[in-house]
This record gives C-alpha cells, structure tokens and sequence, in this order.
C-alpha cells in the first residue's frame, strides 16, 4: 500500500512504496516548483499597511524571480525612501509567499519608486482625478462627517471625540479624526498616535491608532512648538487636512474643532458642507448659554445639529454612589431646546458623561476609556453615544440618485 508524508521543506513530497526494491530507488522525491501566477497571487493578498490596498494593485511589485530550489525574490517599491512601514511591509510579504507550495525561502528587496511612479500612484489613489479635492463634500459621498464643537474651552469636546472615533473603530467602522483645533491640537496624545505622516508627491498618508486614522497639526510641529497663524493659513491647513490626506473609504470622520465660532468653524462649512455639527457642553449654565452661540452658527451655515452631548455631567460618590452636581444640572437640555427654537429642528440630547477619573487618565496616556474600561460609568455612556451616532445612514440630500427623467415627447 503506496502512502506518501511531508517533509521539512514546503512543497516538498516524499513518496515511498511496499514493493520497491531495496537500495537507492526504495525513494523517489517529488518536487512541486512554485510558479509566478501563484506568488503573484499571494502578493494580491498583501495591503500596503498605510493605504490598505493590495500592493499589486498599487504598482508596489517591481520583480518575481524564482530559483530552481524553489527560492523567491521579490523586489518590491517603496512610496517614499523613509516609509516608516519597510519592516511590516517586509514581513508581509515574506509571510504571503512562504505559504505558496514549492517556496522553499522568501528574499524581499525594497527599492523607491519614481517621481513618476509616485505621480501615478496619487493619481489613482484620487480615481483618476488630477487635481486636489475634499471627498467628503462630493455628493456620492457615503461617509458621515460630525464636526465636534463647543462654546468655550475646557469641556471635554476633544476627549469626546477621541473615545467616540475609537468606540466606533471598535463597532467595525472605518473612522477617521481631523484634529481642527489647530492651536490648541492635543488628539494625536489622547488617541495615542506616535507615529508621523508619509507623503507620496502632494499626497500625505495619515498613521492610525487603536484603529483610527488621524492627522494634526501637531504631527508636523517640532516638539511642543505653537502654531501662529492667521485666519487663511488656517483655512489652507484645514483644506490640506481634507483633500491632501488620503483616507479611502470612511464610515465616519470626526472634526475637533476649537471652541468659539472663528475661522475654522466657517471653513469647515465651507469645505464641508453636509458635515453635521455635534455640540458638546457642561451642565453650568454659563458653559451652556456659550455653547448654545457655538452651535447657532448652523442657522447661518445651512448645516445640521446632530445632537448635544452634556460633558461632566455629575461626579458619582466613591462611597455611597450618589451623584454629585459639582458643575450643576441641565445644561445640556437647556443647549438643546435653545437649539430647536433656533432652528426649528429637534436636537436630542444624545447623552450625558459623568465625571470619571479614568476618562482623563486615558487620555493623558493615549488610551481611550472606551476601550479600556468600556464598562466604566463614562465609558459606558461614551459607548451609547458612539452606538446612535455611528448606526446613522448618511441622508440622501445631496447624493445622486441615478435617475434620469423619462422623456414624454
């Protein structure tokens, strides 16, 4: 009875038969060679980690040779000489063509790819369109767009956004954060984003955290240095944060806007038009009555309030679990209905987020509380909220339908 067993080496089998004479040929050994078509196959399976595309599709594979005992080089291109992600790149690739039957090594060369290459590549990561423009505001466009805002400084709207953008990655959404609040940036910390932005030609690629893509302008800012601009500079920055970036295809993007009604309140308007403002307040009614102005500006801007979210909204007894009103009561109502007088819509309260020392730890530390300690009374209200905002489908206004009128005559 033939049988056959695996050796050592990958596509490698040994075949033995009963019946065959003793000596030298009681074995034979038959060798699978690996072939380009497969290798090429499984470099398809490999994403480039920034773009998350396959490197195939991207142009990224210069060369497939394969040697009679079953070695394979690949030569792969990298976007840019420094690309922080050379590593992962390199064990991705060695990993997807060592699974190919007959690979018996796996050699990555990495080589940079042209200016000319790099133009392509920005070319067809825009679809073909040359020129820079903000896909979010194109009228196809699926992803939702929240701009968090609030009256003043100091209530928590760039927490907020951190732990809604990394709630939602969590649920399974391709999220997004723009930290708007150019002066004041401090997302990249809270999310725990360390790494730095690749450009490829004109088109910058954003580093990710606890599933998030974010860019700030604190990525680009030598240590703790400020930013001093004025009103068009900002303008142009936060245009480059939108049409630069490449971000592919999100669910959600989440502005952190600074506080008050300024120039970048204005300007996303503007590039944004179907972005949706979600207003953040304190229970005080001082922090309320400001932030009711912040989101008033919808009325001038034709843009719509999604909801209010009340920040700080009571300190829990560490003894006996009463709540304690340390910065009063109602204040996140009182911005609603304020708000649905003013522009005649409903605006919700989507919920309310006690005190919690361990949403400011997290954010000191870059880890989100929703994630590591989902369960914890401000985690757990974080996550509600992230839950009604992130289950909304994109309205139909503005998108195209495909239809076309029938002609009567």
């Amino acid at each position: 009875m033939p049988y056959s067993r695996r050796n050592g080496h990958a596509g490698v089998t040994q075949t033995t038969a009963e019946g065959l004479a003793e000596g030298p040929h009681r074995r034979r050994t038959i060798v699978t060679m690996a072939t380009e078509d497969a290798v090429r196959e499984a470099l398809a399976t490999v994403n480039d980690p920034e773009i998350n595309r396959p490197i195939t599709e991207l142009g990224m594979v210069k060369s497939v040779e394969i040697g009679a005992d079953g070695a394979v080089a690949v030569a792969v291109y990298l976007t840019v000489s420094g690309c922080p992600m050379r590593e992962t790149i390199t064990q991705r690739v060695t990993e997807a063509v060592a699974r190919v039957e007959g690979v018996s090594r796996v050699d990555v060369e990495l080589d940079v790819m042209s200016d000319e290459q790099r133009k392509e590549l920005a070319t067809a990561l825009r679809g073909g369109q040359t020129e820079r423009e903000v896909p979010f505001a194109k009228p196809g466009s699926l992803t939702r767009v929240y701009a968090v805002a609030s009256g003043k400084g100091g209530v928590g709207k760039s927490s907020v956004t951190v732990n809604l953008a990394a709630a939602m990655a969590a649920d399974g959404l391709k999220v997004g954060v723009v930290d708007a609040d150019i002066y004041g940036h401090s997302v990249p910390r809270m999310l725990g984003a360390d790494g730095r932005p690749t450009q490829v030609e004109n088109m910058i690629m954003p580093p990710s955290a606890n599933g998030v893509k974010v860019i700030s302008i604190g990525m680009f800012t030598p240590g703790n240095a400020p930013v001093v601009w004025r009103g068009p500079m900002l303008h142009r920055a936060l245009q480059q944060f939108l049409a630069d970036v490449y971000w592919g295809d999100l669910d959600v993007l989440l502005l952190d806007l600074p506080p008050g009604t300024g120039d970048i309140a204005i300007s996303v308007a503007q590039l944004v038009p179907n972005a949706e403002i979600l207003v953040v307040t304190t229970p005080q009614q001082a922090a309320a009555e400001v932030a009711e102005r912040a989101g008033s500006i919808a009325v001038q801007t034709h843009q719509k309030i999604v909801g209010v979210v009340e920040n700080m909204s009571g300190l829990p007894c560490p003894h006996c679990g009463e709540m304690v009103d340390v910065f009063g009561t109602g204040g996140g109502q009182t911005v609603a209905d304020g708000l649905t007088r003013t522009t005649g819509a409903t605006v919700p309260v989507l919920g309310s987020i006690p005190i919690d020392v361990r949403l400011r730890e997290g954010g000191d530390e870059g880890r989100p509380v929703v994630l590591t300690d989902p369960s914890s009374p401000a985690g757990s209200a974080l996550r509600a909220i992230a839950g009604k905002l992130g289950g909304r489908q994109r309205g139909l206004s503005g998108l195209s339908l495909g239809i076309t009128p029938k002609n009567k005559f």
